[in-house]
């Protein structure tokens, strides 16, 4: 080949080399990953409100699947969006809500793809009580109003924290729509089990958990909890045969429970990776079995029916 020939071509071959590694599309697609769907490890980020129930998922599907590695990093959800935002080991976040627009739109920009998100299972926030309490009926006014310190100002209304959790984002939104707690009758502490423990230690607060912490009766440990605390019954505004249900799988799935909220999984991963492997798994029979097992409101259908027994 012509010297004079050879050179340019050289030159553009190495210059061509350049463009394409500086672009950031040539970038996101990713090269040589380490993992696949059913192999290597991936760091997520789970709503510690559903750290018992993803802790079996994920027990389950290590075992079923040898040489894969899930490592949960349980924490309130706004944590876990910061993970998910600035953590580049991070693949995925379990939470309570979907991606905005406005999310979406940054991570088009930033990655070029939009992260996957879909609702997975059916949460209940649940109301518990000392299991020497006989206040064990609640409305959705009653609630508001307690959070708000305007009536039975002598319970304390326990949370998993003050701020940046599921649980009271839920409650500033679904239950008292726009109003500010009473922080002199609302208590934070640090996680679910704090909730539960201290609500079984003090005859006069009340707590909120989500249900797979408290509603497993298949759970030896859920079981023991309940002889120290109680499920409280809450209001159903649409039920015609009784006026206050418990957080169940069927009033859960027909929401006749009005503290019902979504368990959403949220992926950044562009291409077939353990992420995609796990949240394959997540979202169909075994897993929901497992979210069922769990007392959750699964996605698949599983014959509950809402029937009206005839007395």
């Amino acid at each position: 080949m012509n010297k004079r020939r050879f050179k340019p071509l050289v030159i553009f071959s190495i210059v061509f080399s350049l463009i394409c590694y500086c672009l950031p599309g040539c970038k996101n697609k990713t090269s040589n990953p380490q993992d696949t769907i059913r192999s290597g490890t991936i760091h997520i980020s789970v709503d510690e409100s559903f750290k018992p129930v993803m802790e079996e998922q994920i027990k389950v599907f290590e075992k079923s699947f040898p040489g894969t590695e899930i490592v949960a990093h349980y924490k309130t959800e706004a944590d876990c969006f910061k993970d998910f935002y600035n953590d580049t080991l991070n693949r995925m976040i379990i939470v309570t809500r979907g991606l905005s627009i406005k999310e979406e739109m940054y991570f088009k920009d930033s990655l070029l793809y939009i992260p996957h998100w879909e609702n997975i299972a059916n949460d209940a926030i649940t109301v518990i009580v000392n299991s020497k309490s006989n206040d064990t009926l609640f409305t959705i006014d009653r609630l508001k109003k307690q959070l708000s310190g305007l009536s039975n100002r002598n319970q304390t209304v326990v949370f998993d924290g003050l701020n940046a959790t599921s649980t009271i984002r839920y409650a500033l939104d679904s239950i008292l729509r726009g109003q500010k707690f009473d922080s002199s009758v609302v208590k934070a502490v640090k996680s679910s089990q704090e909730v539960i423990n201290y609500v079984a230690q003090n005859a006069d607060a009340i707590g909120f958990v989500g249900i797979s912490w408290i509603g497993n009766p298949e759970d030896s440990a859920q079981v023991n909890m309940l002889k120290k605390v109680k499920i409280a019954f809450v209001s159903c505004n649409t039920c015609t045969d009784s006026p206050f249900v418990k957080p169940m799988q069927v009033s859960i799935l027909t929401r006749r429970y009005p503290l019902v909220r979504g368990l959403y999984y949220i992926l950044k991963e562009n291409y077939n990776g353990l992420g995609t492997g796990f949240i394959n798994f997540l979202k169909y029979e075994r897993g929901q079995l497992i979210f069922k097992r769990a007392y959750l409101g699964a996605r698949m259908g599983f014959g509950i029916r809402n029937v009206k027994i005839n007395e």
